[in-house]
């Protein structure tokens, strides 16, 4: 379903990237290092899984300052639960790219996105990361989106101008399986040249990545090595903080739906709107439960306007016993399904809507005023197909 993007955006003043092919899997890209010439305020948001990754572990501990000059992104290996050997491997390739950039390895972040279990090819790591230019000089952040991506089918790249300009956004992202997150989502570099205090930087992202990534998900499980990094320059001076978050949120909100569109084995983008609840966490988490269910995510897919699906996904909310069943009301697209009963024509109609590249369920809880919308895909064989053939 995904739609062929132009992705020749370049970076934000102030960066440059590396991108290259090392051999981690296969032939293709699966190296990306993005970096300034100094240290700036930077913030992350990580997995809260028990099994996170080396690189969500020293990522974590070389943001305590919120400061950090890149990042370097391994693909196709995640690095997890390789012991205390996988924490020295991820140590020595900071190590070997940060003697190359001329700075110190805490002033760099990790992120590893792959297959679980395995450690790096530490031989072709060794050399792919001797090879760093000493200032990496590539511009293009559709390179480094093609670079980060493992089952992805396409790059994934948005921009924003900040305000009136000249100061940018510009994020890349990777991730279409293991996606339900618990802080961010996948891997997503979000890169600016605007000028921003650390603490203010990490207020914001903060806000956005609840308001965006953390209202994604494809099949309801969390990564190992989920990463949602924010870097800046400074090179094109101060800027107004809420248009710095307008353009922020704009940047992820657009990496969100790319990430949702690009779900594996993935037909149909679904938007699952709840209004009427007591607060906007009640809001997401019934979002949440209609959008992670297999049911109603096989009903999209075969163009069903079962509303009883997702009349079970709010029901399975159980601990919110302010929901009453009496007051929710339920629809497809513009047409309210629930508690108001359509004839088989209008059914015919919604399944027709249903067959689009985009489908929106809402439902209104009737208790308040509390709201939340939320991103995924349909549950196709082509998901089964693409997990059950992946290798270990």
């Amino acid at each position: 379903m995904m739609h062929v993007m132009d992705d020749t955006i370049p970076l934000p003043t102030g960066f440059g990237c590396h991108v290259a092919s090392i051999g981690v899997k296969d032939d293709t890209d699966d190296f990306v290092v993005i970096a300034t010439a100094d240290p700036h305020p930077a913030s992350g948001v990580f997995t809260m899984s028990r099994f996170a990754g080396p690189s969500v572990t020293i990522s974590r501990e070389h943001l305590s300052d919120r400061r950090a000059r890149g990042i370097v992104i391994v693909s196709k290996n995640a690095n997890v639960a390789n012991g205390p050997a996988g924490l020295d491997d991820a140590n020595e390739l900071l190590t070997i790219v940060a003697d190359r950039l001329g700075c110190e390895p805490t002033d760099l972040l990790v992120a590893s996105t792959g297959v679980i279990g395995r450690r790096y090819p530490m031989d072709r790591i060794r050399a792919g990361a001797a090879a760093t230019p000493t200032a990496p000089g590539g511009t293009d952040a559709g390179a480094a989106a093609r670079g980060i991506m493992t089952t992805d089918t396409v790059p994934k790249v948005a921009a924003r101008t900040i305000g009136d300009g000249p100061a940018r956004v510009v994020g890349i992202a990777k991730g279409v399986g293991m996606i339900e997150p618990d802080m961010a989502t996948m891997i997503a570099v979000v890169t600016t040249d605007a000028e921003i205090d650390a603490d203010m930087l990490d207020a914001t992202f903060r806000r956005v990545v609840d308001r965006t990534f953390n209202c994604v998900s494809v099949d309801s499980d969390t990564s190992t090595s989920d990463t949602a990094v924010v870097l800046t320059s400074a090179a094109a001076g101060p800027v107004d903080i809420a248009e710095f978050e307008v353009a922020l949120e704009a940047v992820c909100l657009e990496l969100t739906k790319l990430i949702a569109s690009d779900g594996e084995g993935a037909e149909t983008l679904i938007e699952v709107r709840v209004t009427g609840a007591r607060d906007a966490a009640q809001a997401k988490r019934v979002a949440k439960a209609i959008v992670n269910s297999p049911l109603v995510k096989t009903a999209v897919h075969g163009a069903d306007p079962n509303w009883g699906r997702v009349a079970m996904a709010i029901g399975k909310c159980s601990d919110d016993t302010d929901i009453d069943q009496d007051r929710v009301s339920i629809a497809f697209g513009d047409t309210e399904i629930y508690p108001t009963r359509v004839d088989d024509a209008e059914l015919e109609r919604l399944s027709t809507y249903m067959r689009g590249d985009e489908v929106v369920i809402s439902a209104d809880l009737g208790i308040a005023d509390g709201a939340a919308t939320v991103w995924g895909c349909d549950l196709t064989d082509g998901y089964i197909r693409i997990n059950a053939d992946y290798t270990t």
